[in-house]
């Protein structure tokens, strides 16, 4: 029996997990992601322990070949995880620094100058990306300005998935899709930018050579064996970005396929054929970023909080205890949605409590009931909530229609919120489209797995890798008639943002005086 590995680096854990060849997972162990605060004098500057992290994911490894009868039978093993923060390197291999976690707000003035003198358009014409205050960067302007006598022992700046595929083979590379993140790269030629590069100062030898995803870096020396359970010499080939590996065991990696990946956040994923960086995608604040699956696809990252404010009317509003004592929590205020009638009884939401990120960018936006009357009840406001994300997700998907051309062919979903099959139909219903939810509960470290199993040849590309792992998905069919009543009710839920605008903007200025 043959193995590929997927380490998942995500800041709440670090996960590995190993996997037969048709994408089942055979063994598997997590370890937290620990965020520290280190710093009396700027309690909210957050940092990542290098130490910590190679620490988990070695312990992680260790215990899930400990699963294995053979190490040996581990063919390869990749990387995936969040993208941005990285950790200086010398030339003997030692970090210098740790990584500064991308909750860390210590960049805003060099946020500010990136902003000001490269310019939000310019950087968006070549590398793709919104200007994000924890870009990679931003933090080597930091540590220029603050730290200099470390950066001029710095031999490499490692993004975090470069350190452990470091600290497992002794090379130095990066992917496409990772080099994406860093506000250096350049889209269309896929190396590094020579005038991001030149009006930044940052020194170019600190950056990694961008490779596609996919391409094998070296093998698990003597000393990372040891420490990991991995069998001396075993291939580790270059991951991705976390959201673009999520798309490889599902099928959401080919143009017309449009991955709903929702928890917390609603991440709407799509593969494009050419790099389409017009204002219009960046005005919608969405990236445009190198794909893991293919370097000739780049894909886009549409996001916006969706979860957060069902655990928000949860805590608040939840189940008394005597009246969930046959269900849990969560069951019972879904009967209640799932008995108010679509429409919600008149009551519409704008899901704007942490602002509006996709498709319109205002950061001053607020929640908001509309329609409320002393008929409402806890069941209606909870299916306007549902309603009101999923009008969200319509609009996101409209905007990617007009400004990018997509032309959505399937809806996949994966994610904590595909077990809410009430919160799933209402998505079938209000897109108008199935939506597939394939039984597959870790896609993500699984994408870094294939990309493992196409650099040591066992894959022969993703669309193979995919055939190999697919499974058949619960597919929730759309009420036709359904949707034609949410698309009327559309145009109502589009005129709450611009009627609040004004009202939302005063109020924050209150809120921050």
């Amino acid at each position: 029996m043959e193995y590929l590995a997927g380490i998942d680096l995500g800041s709440t854990s670090l996960k590995v997990i190993a996997y037969d060849l048709a994408g089942n997972a055979v063994a598997q162990a997590s370890r937290p992601t620990e965020r520290f605060n280190p710093y009396h004098d700027h309690p909210d500057w957050a940092i990542w322990k290098p130490q910590q992290i190679w620490g988990g994911v070695c312990e992680s490894l260790k215990e899930a070949i400990g699963q294995i009868d053979d190490p040996a039978k581990i063919k390869g093993v990749a990387v995936t995880g969040m993208g941005m923060d990285g950790v200086p390197i010398d030339k003997d291999g030692n970090w210098l620094y740790p990584f500064i976690s991308w909750h860390c707000p210590r960049t805003e003035p060099q946020f500010k100058w990136w902003t000001e003198n490269i310019g939000a358009e310019r950087q968006f014409e070549i590398g793709g990306n919104q200007i994000w205050v924890f870009n990679t960067a931003l933090r080597l302007l930091w540590m220029a300005e603050h730290e200099p006598e470390i950066l001029a022992k710095t031999q490499k700046w490692l993004l975090i998935e470069d350190f452990v595929n470091f600290m497992l083979c002794g090379q130095h590379g990066t992917d496409h899709s990772m080099a994406s993140t860093t506000l250096l790269f350049d889209q269309r030629k896929r190396v590094w930018s020579d005038e991001l590069i030149e009006k930044s100062g940052i020194d170019r030898s600190l950056l990694c050579d961008p490779q596609p995803s996919g391409t094998p870096l070296g093998k698990v020396h003597a000393k990372a064996a040891q420490a990991t359970g991995l069998a001396e010499g075993t291939p580790v080939v270059l991951g991705g970005h976390d959201y673009c590996c999520g798309t490889l065991p599902v099928g959401a990696f080919r143009p017309g396929v449009v991955l709903d990946v929702t928890g917390t956040w609603e991440i709407v994923v799509t593969a494009l054929s050419e790099p389409v960086l017009r204002p219009e995608v960046r005005e919608m604040g969405i990236p445009v970023h190198s794909h893991v699956a293919s370097p000739d696809l780049w894909s886009i990252m549409a996001a916006a909080v969706a979860g957060d404010m069902l655990e928000w009317f949860r805590g608040q509003y939840g189940l008394e205890k005597e009246q969930s004592a046959e269900d849990d929590d969560w069951s019972g205020l879904m009967k209640l949605a799932e008995a108010s009638p679509p429409g919600a009884n008149g009551v519409m939401f704008l899901p704007h409590m942490s602002g509006s990120h996709c498709p319109v960018v205002d950061h001053q936006s607020m929640g908001a009931f509309v329609g409320l009357r002393n008929i409402v009840t806890k069941g209606d406001m909870l299916r306007a909530i549902i309603e009101g994300l999923d009008y969200q997700f319509v609009q996101i998907v409209r905007g990617l229609e007009k400004s990018l051309g997509v032309k959505p062919q399937r809806f996949v979903a994966i994610g904590g919120a595909t077990k809410n099959e009430f919160w799933m139909q209402n998505k079938a219903d209000m897109i108008g489209k199935p939506i597939e939810t394939p039984e597959i509960a870790e896609p993500t470290p699984l994408g870094a797995a294939i990309l493992a199993g196409i650099g040591v040849g066992l894959y022969k590309d993703v669309q193979d890798a995919y055939e190999k792992v697919y499974k058949p998905p619960k597919v929730y069919e759309p009420d036709l008639e359904l949707t034609k009543k949410y698309r009327q009710w559309f145009k109502t839920f589009e005129g709450i943002y611009p009627s609040l605008k004004n009202l939302n903007a005063q109020l924050h200025g209150l809120q921050s005086s």
